[in-house]
């Protein structure tokens, strides 16, 4: 019931906020009572809490299982595509409310998961440096610092509603050019190479009768020379 509990919240405040969900209303799609919550989280900031390291999980898993056997170019264009993908869909306002009203624990959080995050995404880079796809000049830690910059501008912020375009049109007029300006000419044919199979492979989505879900629905016409 703990897990249950946990998933449903996370779902609910991803999906309307966090300030207007109370704990009733947090657990309202399970149907049990509010004294079944307090048996496990004391109050809604520890429910809140466990409920952002869940949210966190699941990303990391996502890396984790993009990761494997990938190389450096598509895997880091294929992470950010994903995390954008995600982070879109939800509320705005949850991360409004996590900021205001709640610094303290969004801090805690962002302390708590930053370095696993940061420690594998400087590992890509290194590992795209070895593969000669990067450039050997480029320093990881700052580029990597770079392109969250830009997530956190793209994902959760309004800077980019005004122009009316697609999600990956802003990724590849972000952090897409961005990655072109570190990589290799090698890099930056695996990078081409990788958005033309994405494009072909929508096509063929369409053509029958099926799209993938996200992002994936805009790719045409980046950006980025194919």
């Amino acid at each position: 019931m703990k897990n249950e509990i946990l998933e449903t919240s996370l779902k609910q405040f991803l999906k309307y906020g966090i300030r207007e969900m109370s704990i009733q209303k947090l657990v309202e799609p399970l149907g049990i009572s509010t004294k079944t919550v307090y048996k496990y989280f004391k109050n809604k900031e520890e429910l809140l809490e466990h409920a952002l390291h869940l949210y966190h999980a699941q990303q990391y898993k996502m890396l984790e299982n993009l990761s494997e056997d990938q190389k450096a170019v598509p895997l880091l264009f294929d992470i950010w595509q994903s995390a954008i993908e995600i982070t879109y869909k939800v509320n705005k306002v949850f991360f409004e409310d996590l900021r205001y009203y709640y610094p303290e624990l969004n801090e805690k959080i962002e302390k708590a998961i930053s370095k696993k995050y940061i420690d594998k995404f400087i590992q890509i880079i290194q590992n795209g440096i070895k593969e000669g796809v990067f450039k050997e000049v480029i320093i990881p830690e700052v580029v990597v610092d770079s392109i969250l910059v830009l997530y956190a501008a793209i994902a959760r912020e309004e800077v980019f509603k005004k122009y009316r375009i697609s999600l990956y049109d802003i990724l590849s007029n972000t952090i897409v050019l961005y990655m072109r300006g570190f990589c290799t000419e090698k890099g930056i044919r695996e990078l081409d190479a990788h958005i033309r199979t994405l494009k072909i492979q929508e096509g063929v989505m369409i053509a029958g009768k099926k799209r993938p879900e996200g992002i994936r629905k805009s790719i045409k016409n980046p950006a980025v020379k194919v």
